[in-house]
Order: structure tokens, then sequence, then C-alpha cells
């Protein structure tokens, strides 16, 4: 997105943009998780990231810097909460070594992006 173009929603976000790409990544790649996995694993991992884009959507709406604040700490909870699930889901052998790099990389982008979020809410 162009530095000069107004956000007016939080899809014009460029942290909702990169964590939305994650969702889609990760449903992607838990959809070859095992059916056993399917209200475990999979679930919590799924609902995870969707709570990274839910919160920064939340936040966004916000109209004190506090409030906006408290939903963006809650995404960044929700992203170290994910990137826990993927390590286990990858040392479980669900998730191959590459696919989980790839999205671990995307974790990384999206945290410092919701990082710069946080901060420009003061």
């Amino acid at each position: 997105m162009d530095t000069k173009t107004k956000i007016r929603s939080f899809t014009d976000l460029e942290a909702w943009r990169v964590a939305h790409r994650l969702v889609l990544m990760i449903y992607e790649a838990t959809s070859n998780f095992p059916d056993e996995e399917r209200f475990g694993l999979t679930n919590q991992i799924r609902r995870a990231v969707i709570s990274v884009t839910s919160n920064i959507a939340e936040g966004f709406s916000r109209k004190t810097a506090k409030e906006k604040r408290k939903f963006y700490n809650i995404a960044q909870g929700s992203l170290i909460e994910l990137q826990n699930q993927l390590i286990a889901s990858r040392d479980i052998g669900y998730l191959p070594k590459l696919q989980f790099a790839k999205i671990a990389d995307q974790t990384i982008i999206a945290h410092k992006l919701i990082c710069g979020l946080t901060r420009s809410a003061k």
C-alpha cells in the first residue's frame, strides 16, 4: 500500500494483511492434520490465528490509544500461542519442516508489524 494512502479500514493495515496471509497458510497446513486432531490441535491453531486478525481489527476500531494497545497486545499473545502450537505440530510430525519454516517466517513478520501498530497507538 502506498504510504500516502489514507488507512480507512483495518484491511488497509499491513499488519492485518500479513496476519490474514498467515490465516490462509494455517488453514491450508492444518487441512492435512489427522482427523483425530480436528477438535484438538487443529482447532486450537485455527482459533489462535483467527484471534490475531480479529484483535487487530478490533484494535483498529477503538478510539483511544489505550484501547487500541489492549487489542494489539491480545493479538500478540495469540500470535505467540500460535508459534508454540506450530512448534508442537512440527515436533509431533504433523507439519513438515519446510512448511513450518515458511509459516514461522510469516509469524515473525506479523509480530514486527503488530509491534509497530502498538507503538503507533501512543
